[in-house]
């Protein structure tokens, strides 16, 4: 343990011993005033303690209590001209740790929700293969299965911060994001089964999938990652996937941008050549300034935000500790090392993490400090395994322009006013 550690360890405890010390000298002037009469907060009667409380067959599946009714998903109305092609946002500011509930996941589809029974699944596997196959739900569920932690992030997040600070809120910034940790079979298992002899020499072979939903959102991915880490997945976090999350069988692509996530996974071509969708051609290219466009830009590269203090999730303790937290993440590998900014930029200190970085997964960050009360320019900048390091928009804007959308990894600004409210802003 280092010394500048401890001592700020020691410092942050005499903060809390003098604060537990004034809350003491409290509790001495209430006693002083029971002398005179009774104290209304040890003769008040509590509901809680005067009852019972739900039996166990009031909540067959547990839901969260209703003090909890504003942790939930979210969307932007104005986004996307319908909802039933729209995203609905993780709330962030409102979570901890690393692994999200499914139920207040992000998510995005092109063409609604669609409910598939188990029973009606079916997958199949064609094309530069030696036997096409098609397999049942049931069938899935004899293969050997693996449990992998991973980020699925939309290629659209942050999207609306290319021209400046638009939406206030982490949740809105940074919550087309989610990370769950993922049952199921490698796609190389189910490529191997049907027979890949038949597509020659695998190098430059690609694989095309889709969904079964009235958009099917095709996508071609190149062989070498189809036969690397993508899984067939049909749990999260230990339970069947929701349905708006692809329920009974989605497509996992660790690292890379959530649109090659496949919802309700019917059909795996193995081609030739790329088929040149119209999800990777019109849609999910990057427009640079000069109004060319690049794709195959499929790598989430390393993020982070800070998600409290943030606009949604304000000071409101008033000066002394203050923990300040965020996520990390990179599709390029684990992260291993985030630093925090008070001041915009000009100065760093580097944030804890809660544990060591995992392979293309969320990293929680705590920078446990003394807040005086003055405005702070919050800030976080990560680093991954490869030396990659978070760029800010000045940088970004550099060599992408105003005009895209995708793929910004941008550092992100909030304003911390004396009064603890937040706001996203931009710093030059």
């Amino acid at each position: 343990m280092s010394h500048d550690f401890v001592k700020k360890s020691l410092t942050r405890r005499g903060v809390l011993k003098g604060a537990a010390s004034g809350a003491g000298a409290a509790v001495l002037g209430a006693g002083a005033a029971r002398a005179q009469g009774p104290d209304p907060l040890i003769t008040e009667k509590q509901d809680w303690a005067t009852g019972l409380g739900d039996g166990v067959d009031a909540t067959p599946y547990g839901l969260p209590i209703k003090y909890e009714d504003d942790v939930v998903r979210r969307n932007v109305p104005w986004l996307t001209a319908d909802p039933i092609s729209s995203i609905n946002f993780t709330p962030i500011h409102a979570l901890d740790g690393t692994i999200t509930p499914q139920g207040c996941a992000f998510e995005r589809h092109h063409s609604g929700a669609i409910e598939l029974k188990k029973e009606d699944y079916r997958l199949m596997i064609n094309g530069l293969v030696d036997t096409p196959l098609v397999f049942s739900y049931a069938d899935l569920e004899r293969f050997p299965r693996e449990n992998r932690v991973y980020f699925c992030e939309c290629a659209a997040n942050t999207g609306m911060e290319w021209a400046g600070a638009q939406l206030n809120g982490a949740q809105f910034t940074h919550g087309m994001i989610h990370n769950m940790e993922y049952t199921g079979i490698p796609l190389r298992t189910l490529l191997e089964e049907a027979g890949l002899a038949a597509a020659g020499d695998l190098k430059d072979k690609w694989v095309y999938v889709e969904g079964a939903d009235a958009s099917s959102n095709g996508r071609s991915i190149p062989m070498d990652k189809a036969l690397d880490d993508v899984l067939v997945a049909f749990k999260a976090n230990g339970e069947a996937l929701r349905k708006e999350h692809g329920y009974p069988v989605r497509l996992v692509v660790p690292g890379w941008e959530g649109n090659m996530w496949v919802k309700w996974l019917r059909r795996i071509e193995v081609t030739e050549a790329a088929v040149e969708s119209r999800e990777e051609t019109s849609k999910y290219t990057d427009t640079l300034a000069d109004g060319t466009s690049r794709k195959w830009t499929w790598v989430m590269d390393a993020k982070s935000v800070v998600t409290s203090p943030s606009p949604q999730s304000p000071i409101r303790h008033g000066k002394g500790p203050l923990v300040i937290t965020g996520l990390a993440w990179s599709g390029r590998g684990a992260i291993t090392r985030v630093d925090v900014s008070k001041d915009g930029g000009k100065t760093w200190e580097t944030a804890r993490l809660a544990q060591e970085g995992q392979n293309k997964a969320l990293t929680r960050f705590y920078l446990d400090t003394t807040w005086d009360g003055e405005d702070m320019l919050l800030q976080s900048r990560a680093m991954d395994e490869t030396g990659y390091v978070q760029p800010t928009k000045h940088q970004l804007r550099e060599v992408r322009g105003e005009n895209s959308v995708y793929h910004n990894n941008c550092i992100q600004t909030w304003h911390v006013k004396p009064n603890g409210e937040a706001e996203n802003v931009e710093v030059s």
